[in-house]
């Protein structure tokens, strides 16, 4: 019935005509927020759908990650938990000496993770493994994003492992998606970039294990994780693809694989919102617009 409403369509589309385009968003979301307990699959169907509130990001991942229960009356109660659990970790990482006043902070979480996991090294002076890097980057991206060094640490571990368990098997296959979904939208450069032998050779590492933390600034990098946080890492395919588009000129013109690996490794982040906008676009249009249930 809303939906046939005359004034609310002309108000939405007055809306997104001068830029206001989440004003009805934030307050369905604001709507969703005050159900006791929460309804993880509308809070995700959300977040598929539209671009999280700032003001409401945190709280929303915490639910869709499983860091914080529905129920609103144990909030307290688990963040109590989960602040324990923190300094438990954090004492035992100090205790035995792995990380000691001057260590980054990023570095503490992943000593701490990896005490967790059972995958602390015999020493601190091992070689990182890969699994650590991509740890490491993302732990930077959220340490941009959260001040609380107790919310910090969840959001990494949370994201980190529902990643690997949810989308481990997905990852391998995403390049070939790539592939699949550049050459329907622009032929022309999807033909350049293979002949070149480019294609095997694009920063997949930094797109699809690293969700383009380091590449991205925070503020887009935010809106590609409220899709993956939510239950798709398809989005970072259409991220990836829209960043070769937007700078297809710039690619055109380049005769080597290893000149348009470079590049794309360290796009200028003046456009990125753009980028990141278009590409949620065109997730929609190739994937489907997620509806929410009734």
């Amino acid at each position: 019935m809303a939906a046939d409403d005359p004034q609310r369509n002309f108000r939405s589309a007055y809306y997104e005509k001068m830029g206001f385009r989440g004003v009805e968003e934030k307050k369905s979301l604001e709507i969703l927020l005050k159900d006791d307990p929460l309804d993880v699959e509308k809070l995700g169907t959300f977040s598929q759908r539209f671009p999280l509130p700032s003001v409401h990001r945190i709280l929303v991942w915490k639910v869709l990650l499983g860091i914080l229960p529905p129920h609103h009356s144990s909030h307290a109660l688990v963040t109590g938990y989960r602040k324990d659990q923190y300094k438990d970790l954090l004492h035992a990482v100090q205790l035995i000496h792995f990380v000691q006043d001057t260590t980054p902070q990023i570095e503490v979480y992943l000593r701490m993770y990896q005490l967790e996991s059972g995958r602390l090294p015999g020493k601190t002076s091992n070689p990182l493994e890969h699994e650590d890097e991509v740890f490491l980057a993302i732990a930077k991206s959220v340490e941009e994003m959260v001040e609380c060094d107790v919310d910090c640490y969840w959001l990494i571990k949370c994201f980190v492992n529902q990643f690997s368990n949810k989308y481990g098997d997905s990852v391998p296959h995403l390049p070939k998606s790539l592939e699949h979904y550049l050459n329907v939208e622009d032929s022309t450069l999807h033909a350049h970039l293979k002949a070149l032998g480019a294609l095997d050779k694009l920063p997949y590492e930094l797109w699809f294990q690293k969700c383009f933390a380091g590449c991205l600034p925070d503020s887009s990098l935010q809106r590609v994780w409220d899709k993956i946080v939510s239950g798709s890492c398809k989005i970072l395919v259409f991220v990836a693809m829209e960043i070769l588009l937007i700078f297809k000129m710039k690619l055109m013109a380049m005769h080597k694989s290893e000149d348009i690996t470079h590049f794309l490794e360290n796009i200028p982040k003046d456009n990125t919102d753009a980028i990141v906008s278009k590409a949620i676009d065109l997730w929609h249009k190739h994937c489907g617009t997620p509806m929410p249930s009734l």
